[in-house]
């Protein structure tokens, strides 16, 4: 396993990402003292990521050593979900049924005696209607992103022909630029321009799958619209041997922010990462993706998602300030110095989250590793025009 396998969260809503080198989990331990960390423990139901799951019985939340003090969770498109807490607030369920073909995130904060917080983050998916394909998408309608960011959609269901399904697929821009098509695998299709959106531009998705058959017997359900907008143009390349991350927006350098990327035995993938998630503060935990005890971090401040096998860009107030462009210590991570609690608002870290949009370009150049594959996170800007191009089903 290690840092390149794939994405393997535990129920408690852990993003498994890498976190500092071998040199420092002992550092973290004495940095951030035993009084800090909270011994309550947020499990969630189902475990992130998780599909195809069941709208009734299925979601829950629970504490363990500690009490819930708030559980939100919202489908994509904003509804809450409404639910309860048991009498001693160690478990929360729903109300009712939850919708179907219908994607949830969940926050859960809960407090141990002495009132420290943990918390928890989780996606999922609900299951769709027998005999039905449907195709999840990114981003959200509405939603403002960075010049980097596809449209993806994942299918539901292995998708045996792809040539129907992409032709009920469209997607246009007011940008007027060719936009192309490219399967990965037979549930994911995802849409993106030669080069980047250009700032300002309108993209529309247009959903025409009701009706179409896109395996022996399943058929799409979806007619609907979705369309969001290009936010200025903003791009940051991280050199691992210079240790620096220069922060450029409408072609103006505005920061150059001293990085600490990964330590030799744990090096950082190299080329073109999209920013997909974004967390305020979230639980790392080293055994999630095969580095044992070496770290378990209950609240990494301004975690900002790269790939899907764990790489972040985040913040980082266990490695000593004098770290940050002088050493590599990461397990692979791209780290800022910050501070606990992600209240600093004057540190590097805090203002990269601040001035940072979902589908921003984080570039990785000079480590001593191979090119982030294509599919691992929105990352299809590491292949070439043609290549992209050849992974549509019409071509």
């Amino acid at each position: 396993m290690g840092r390149r396998s794939v994405l393997a969260v535990i129920g408690a809503g852990v993003v498994s990402a890498c976190t500092s080198g071998k040199s420092e989990p002992k550092k973290t331990s004495d940095s951030a003292s035993a009084s800090a960390i909270s011994t309550a423990r947020v499990t969630v139901a189902p475990k992130t990521g998780a599909a195809n799951t069941a709208v009734e019985g299925a979601l829950s939340v629970s504490v363990r050593s500690g009490s819930l003090t708030s559980v939100t969770v919202t489908a994509e498109d904003g509804t809450r979900v409404s639910g309860g807490f048991s009498a001693d607030r160690t478990r929360w369920t729903p109300s009712g049924r939850l919708s179907p073909s219908t994607k949830y995130s969940v926050r859960a904060v809960a407090t141990d005696k002495n009132g420290r917080e943990a918390l928890a983050n989780t996606t999922f998916t609900t299951i769709a209607p027998e005999a039905t394909l449907v195709g999840y998408f990114t981003p959200e309608d509405g939603s403002t992103v960075g010049v980097g960011m596809p449209v993806s959609l994942n299918f539901n269901h292995a998708v045996t022909d792809k040539k129907a399904v992409e032709q009920a697929v469209t997607v246009t821009s007011t940008a007027g630029v060719e936009i192309a098509a490219h399967w990965f695998g037979d549930t994911r299709l995802d849409f993106r321009p030669e080069n980047y959106w250009p700032a300002g531009t309108k993209v529309t998705l247009a959903l025409r799958l009701r009706g179409v058959e896109g395996a022996s017997g399943r058929y799409g359900v979806q007619h609907k619209d979705v369309t969001f907008t290009v936010g200025r143009n903003q791009t940051s390349l991280v050199d691992a041997d210079k240790k620096t991350m220069v922060v450029r927006r409408d072609g103006r350098a505005v920061r150059t922010i001293p990085i600490t990327s990964g330590a030799p035995e744990h090096t950082t993938w190299n080329g073109r990462m999209v920013i997909s998630e974004k967390y305020l503060q979230t639980r790392m935990d080293g055994s999630t993706v095969g580095f044992g005890g070496e770290y378990d971090i209950p609240d990494v401040p301004h975690a900002m998602r790269l790939t899907t096998s764990g790489t972040f860009v985040h913040g980082n107030y266990w490695s000593s300030a004098a770290t940050f462009g002088a050493q590599n210590v990461s397990h692979g991570c791209v780290g800022l110095h910050d501070t606990q609690g992600a209240k600093d608002t004057g540190t590097p870290a805090h203002w990269f989250y601040e001035n940072s949009l979902i589908g921003d370009v984080v570039e990785v150049v000079n480590s001593h590793d191979d090119t982030v594959q294509p599919d691992n996170g929105l990352n299809g800007w590491n292949m070439s025009w043609t290549q992209w191009r050849a992974g549509s089903a019409l071509s």
